[in-house]
C-alpha cells in the first residue's frame, strides 16, 4: 500500500502513444548503423561526405535514378536494388515520394529511416493525411521524422545527417534529443568541451517520440546523461517509465522546455486553476521524475556538462576558492538565488586549511585565497587538497584563463596543474569555473574533462548546474528509498457536461475520503436556519449554497461570526435569494493558517495537486506548490514545508505551532478522493484550510468539486 493511503494503481497503456512506434530495442540498428543508405540527391550526397568527415567504417549505399554515382558510391536505381537491407536509411526525396521509398525500405527489413521532407503534419491540410499515410506505410519500420534533420552518432561516426555540424568523434558523451533541426545544430558548435555522443532531430515524431528516444539511448553504456530540448510532452506515462529506468542505469536527464511564457493563459472556475498554469505543471512532473529543469541553453550545456564528469551530485554543499575578494562575492551572491550552500568549514577543517596558508589570509567558504600561493604548484595544490578534503559535494576553483593571443597563460596552467593534483590526490570531486565563458578555451575545457574535473562557464551557469545535479540526487535518492506511489496513468480528460457540486455536497463527498469539516446543516427556510444554529451552538457561519457560487465571499454570500437568533434570521433572509438553500455552519475559530488544496486535470500531464497559500488573498500571494498525483506523504509534507505560509505554521513571533501532521492528513484526504474520482474529475477547489494549534487539526471551510457526467 503507498504511504499516501491510495490503492495501487495499476499501470496503463499511453492514449498519447502511436500503436505502430518501436520498442527502445527496435532502434538499435537506426542509431549503431553498421550500414547507411541515402536517398535522394544533394541532401543524401551530403550525408555521405558528412560520414566520410567523421570516420564512418560501416557500408555506404546510394539511391538515385539520374545518377551514376555519389561521391565515389556508386548509385543504384531503386530501394529494392540495394545489395541488402540497410541498417539506417536516410530518405531526401519530395513527401509524396517520401511514403514509397519508407515503404520499400520496411518491405526490404531496414533498420530505421530519416525522413528528411517537410509538408507533412506541421503544415496542416493534406500533410496531416499524408503523415498518417507515412505511418501506416512504414508498418514496424522505425522512423525519425519525418521534417527533421536527423541523427548524429559521434561514437560510432555515422551521421544521418544532412548539413554542416560542429561536433567530433568521441569514446563516451551525452545524447541530446531536440525538437528543432537549428538548434540541433547550435548544440554542436558550442565551445564548450562538452562530448557529444549522439544528437537526435526528431521533427514532427510521427513515430519517434522524445520517450521512446530515450529509451533507446539509454541502452547505450557510453552516453553518461541525456539532455532534452522539448516543447512538449506527448507520452507522459511512457516517458515516466523511461525515466525510472533511466535512473536504474544511472543515466540522468535534464530538460531545457520551451513555452513558459503560456503559464496561466488558461483561467478556470477555481483558484486551483488560476494559480497553476500549464508550465508549472510540466516543473512539477518533470521534479517527480526526477528530471531536472533548465531554462536557458548555456544552463542547458553545462548541465550535461557536470552530469557528464560527475553524474547527480548527492548534495547541495559546494565550496569555493579563488585568488580573489571579488570572486568569492560574486559566487556568493549568485548563490543565494539558488538551492545551493556555502556551508561553513567545520574547526577541523577549517585548521586543516589554515595550515596551507598565510596567517593573512581569512578561512571561509568561499575561500579567497589570495595570491601568496600563486604560480606555486605544490603549495597551491596543497591549499586545492586541503579544501577538497572537506568532502563537500563539489569543489570549485574560480580561475579565469588570460588570452593567449595577448598574454602568457604560464602562471594560470601552474595552478590548472595544481587542481589536476589536488582532484587525483582526494579523489574528491571538483570543478573549475570561468566568471565569462570566453576565459575557459575550448582545449583546457577538454583537458579537465579527460582529467575527471568539470569546467563551467559563468558563474550563475555553473550554479544552475550544480541545482541541477542536485535535484536530480535529491529525486535518485526518494526514489530509491520507495514510499512514493506510482503516478497515475496519464488519461486524456473525458467529454460530455460537467456538473458542479455545490459547497454542501462538495464536503459531504470530500467528508467521505476523510476530509474533516465543521459540524453543519443544509436548510431552506429561514427559521430552519434559526434551528440549525440553535443546534450547533453559537457562533456560526452562515452562507448561500449552489452549483453557481464559486466564490461566495467576493458576492457577499457569506457572514461570519453569527452570535445569537435575531442575527441568523436577518442574515438568511439576505442570503436565501443568492442560492439555492442555506448552509448553516460551526464556527472555526484559532486558526494560524489557511491553505488551500487543490486538485485539476491538465491536458498533457493528466491530474496534479496545488498546495499553497489559501483565503481570500489566494492569488495575489501566489504562494503555492505542485505534485502530481499521488504523492507520498513525505512529499506533501516538503511541499508544505516549502510555503511562505509555513513560517506561520511553524510558530511565529511567539505564536504556538500548527497541527502540521492533521494539515498534510488533510491533504491526503483530498487526494485520496481524487485519486477514486480520477476518471471524472475536472477540478477540486478546498479553500481554505484552516490549521489550528498543534493537536486541535485542520479543518475544510469551503470547497468546490467539478465531475464530468458519466454515461
Amino acid at each position: 500500500m503507498p504511504d499516501d493511503g491510495t490503492a495501487p494503481v495499476a499501470p496503463a497503456a499511453d492514449p498519447h502513444a502511436g500503436a505502430l512506434e518501436p520498442q527502445a530495442g527496435a532502434l538499435g540498428r537506426l542509431l549503431r548503423p553498421a550500414s547507411i543508405a541515402v536517398i535522394g540527391g544533394a541532401e543524401a550526397e551530403m550525408v555521405i561526405r558528412q560520414c566520410r568527415k567523421t570516420g564512418y567504417a560501416g557500408k555506404l549505399w546510394a539511391v538515385n535514378p539520374k545518377r551514376q554515382e555519389m561521391l565515389g558510391v556508386p548509385c543504384v536505381a531503386s530501394v529494392e536494388a540495394l545489395p541488402e537491407a540497410p541498417d539506417a536509411a536516410f530518405v531526401a526525396v519530395n513527401r509524396h515520394r517520401t511514403l514509397e521509398v519508407v515503404e520499400a525500405l520496411a518491405a526490404l527489413g531496414a533498420g530505421g529511416a530519416v525522413a528528411y521532407a517537410s509538408g507533412f503534419k506541421e503544415a496542416g491540410g493534406e500533410g496531416i493525411e499524408l503523415q498518417r499515410r507515412l505511418v501506416e506505410a512504414s508498418g514496424a519500420l522505425p522512423v525519425i521524422g519525418p521534417n527533421c534533420y536527423g541523427l548524429i552518432n559521434y561514437l560510432d561516426g555515422a551521421l544521418l545527417w544532412p548539413d554542416q555540424h560542429g561536433g567530433q568523434r568521441c569514446e563516451r558523451g551525452v545524447a541530446i534529443v531536440s525538437q528543432s533541426g537549428n538548434i540541433s545544430i547550435n548544440f554542436t558548435m558550442n565551445r564548450r568541451g562538452l562530448p557529444i555522443g549522439y544528437l537526435l532531430s526528431l521533427g514532427n515524431q510521427a513515430k519517434i517520440g522524445v520517450a521512446a528516444a530515450v529509451e533507446a539511448l539509454i541502452d547505450d553504456p557510453r552516453v553518461s546523461a541525456v539532455g532534452l530540448h522539448i516543447e512538449g510532452l506527448d507520452e507522459p506515462t511512457r516517458l515516466a517509465r523511461v525515466a525510472e529506468r533511466a535512473r536504474q542505469r544511472g543515466v540522468p536527464l535534464v530538460a531545457l522546455k520551451a513555452g513558459r511564457s503560456e503559464a496561466g493563459k488558461r483561467l478556470a472556475l477555481s483558484h486551483t486553476a488560476s494559480l497553476a498554469g500549464e508550465d508549472a505543471v510540466v516543473d512539477a512532473f518533470l521534479r517527480r521524475l526526477g528530471i531536472a529543469r533548465v531554462h536557458s541553453i548555456p544552463a542547458f550545456l553545462e548541465t550535461l556538462k557536470l552530469l557528464h564528469v560527475h553524474g547527480a551530485l548527492p548534495g547541495r554543499a559546494i565550496a569555493s576558492l579563488s585568488c580573489s575578494g571579488g570572486e568569492a562575492s560574486l559566487i556568493a551572491d549568485a548563490a543565494e538565488q539558488r538551492r545551493v550552500e556555502f556551508r561553513p568549514l567545520a574547526p577541523a577543517e577549517r585548521a586543516a586549511v589554515r595550515a596551507t596558508l598565510s596567517d593573512l589570509v581569512a578561512i571561509d567558504n568561499p575561500l579567497d585565497y589570495h595570491t601568496f600561493v600563486w604560480a606555486d604548484r605544490a603549495r597551491s595544490a596543497a591549499v586545492f587538497s586541503a579544501m577538497l578534503d572537506c568532502s563537500f559535494d563539489l569543489t570549485l576553483l574560480i580561475l579565469d584563463l588570460p588570452r593567449a593571443d595577448r598574454c602568457d597563460p604560464a602562471d594560470w596552467d601552474v595552478t590548472l596543474e595544481a587542481l589536476i593534483d589536488a582532484a587525483h590526490a582526494t579523489g574528491r570531486p571538483a570543478g573549475l569555473v570561468a566568471t565569462m565563458g570566453e576565459l575557459l578555451p575550448e582545449a583546457v575545457a577538454e583537458r579537465l574533462i579527460a582529467e575527471g574535473i568539470v569546467p563551467l562557464a559563468g558563474l550563475d551557469e555553473a550554479l544552475v548546474a550544480v541545482e541541477a545535479a542536485a535535484d536530480i540526487g535529491d529525486a535518485w535518492r526518494r526514489a530509491a528509498e520507495g514510499g512514493r506511489p506510482p503516478l497515475l496513468p496519464f488519461a486524456p480528460a473525458g467529454e460530455g457536461p460537467v456538473t458542479t457540486l455545490s459547497e454542501w455536497d462538495s464536503k459531504l463527498a470530500l467528508q467521505g475520503a476523510g476530509l474533516p469539516v465543521p459540524p453543519g446543516r443544509r436548510v431552506a427556510e429561514v427559521e430552519a436556519a434559526v434551528a440549525a444554529a440553535e443546534a450547533l451552538g453559537y457562533p456560526v457561519v452562515l452562507k448561500a449554497t449552489g452549483a453557481d457560487l464559486a466564490h461566495k465571499s467576493e458576492l457577499g454570500a457569506v457572514r461570519l461570526g453569527l452570535a445569537d437568533a435575531a442575527a441568523v434570521r436577518a442574515a438568511a433572509a439576505d442570503l436565501l435569494p443568492l442560492g439555492e438553500a442555506l448552509l448553516v455552519e460551526a464556527m472555526v475559530g484559532g486558526a494560524l493558517a489557511e491553505l488551500i488544496v487543490g486538485v485539476r486535470h491538465d491536458p498533457q500531464l493528466g491530474l496534479f495537486l496545488l498546495v499553497g497559500s489559501g483565503g481570500i488573498l489566494v492569488e495575489l500571494i501566489a504562494d503555492r506548490a505542485l505534485l502530481m498525483l499521488p504523492a507520498g506523504t513525505a512529499e506533501i509534507e516538503a511541499a508544505v514545508r516549502s510555503l511562505k505560509v509555513m513560517r506561520l505554521i511553524e510558530g511565529h513571533r511567539g505564536r504556538p505551532a500548527g497541527d502540521l501532521a492533521a494539515l498534510v492528513a488533510a491533504v491526503q484526504a483530498v487526494q485520496r478522493y481524487a485519486v477514486a474520482e480520477a476518471h471524472r474529475l475536472v477540478e477540486l477547489d478546498v479553500n481554505p484550510v484552516l490549521v489550528l494549534p498543534e493537536g486541535r487539526g485542520a479543518v475544510a471551510v469551503d470547497a468546490l468539486v467539478r465531475l464530468r457526467e458519466e454515461g
